[in-house]
């Protein structure tokens, strides 16, 4: 690889469809909280739906870390919990389901960050997993603080 091909660490590939993938959360956010109020509750629908698409996804990387790795069974287990946390969301009302998403964002990073630590995950991993879990939880903090509840 050229010096151009990692920032931080980071293979640019991933840098770039990780923000992009926060992208929609952005949009959504705004959408929901900006603009006509009307429109703020199918925002919110779409932002829960978009939230749990994506933290079922990071389920599947910690599945896709542990084949690769195949350390312990509760590691499977554990990559199953983001998919539930999302169905879950699913079914509340949206205050409380984009609060379980924010819940299961931010626990998701706690566990990944173990995971770093302990060498399942790349080095480069946590610094990616910081920069967009924040991002994400600020996004649906935003939207409980600032979008008209139902």
């Amino acid at each position: 690889t050229n010096e151009f091909s990692q920032v931080d660490g980071i293979p640019i590939i991933a840098l770039l469809l990780g923000w992009a993938g926060v992208l929609p959360f952005a949009a959504l956010v705004m959408s929901a909280t900006l603009g006509q109020p009307g429109h703020a509750g199918a925002a919110v629908a779409a932002l829960v739906g978009y939230g749990s698409i994506i933290l079922s996804f990071m389920g599947g990387v910690l599945w896709g870390l542990e084949m690769s790795q195949s350390r312990s069974q509760a590691a499977y287990v554990a990559s199953i919990v983001p998919a539930l946390t999302a169905a879950a969301a699913m079914f509340l009302q949206p205050p409380f389901g984009i609060l379980l998403l924010l819940c299961g964002f931010a626990g998701l990073l706690a566990y990944d960050l173990s995971l770093s630590r302990s060498g399942g995950a790349p080095k480069w991993y946590p610094v990616l997993r910081w920069q967009l879990t924040t991002a994400v939880v600020a996004l649906l903090a935003m939207t409980l603080l600032f979008a008209p509840q139902p």
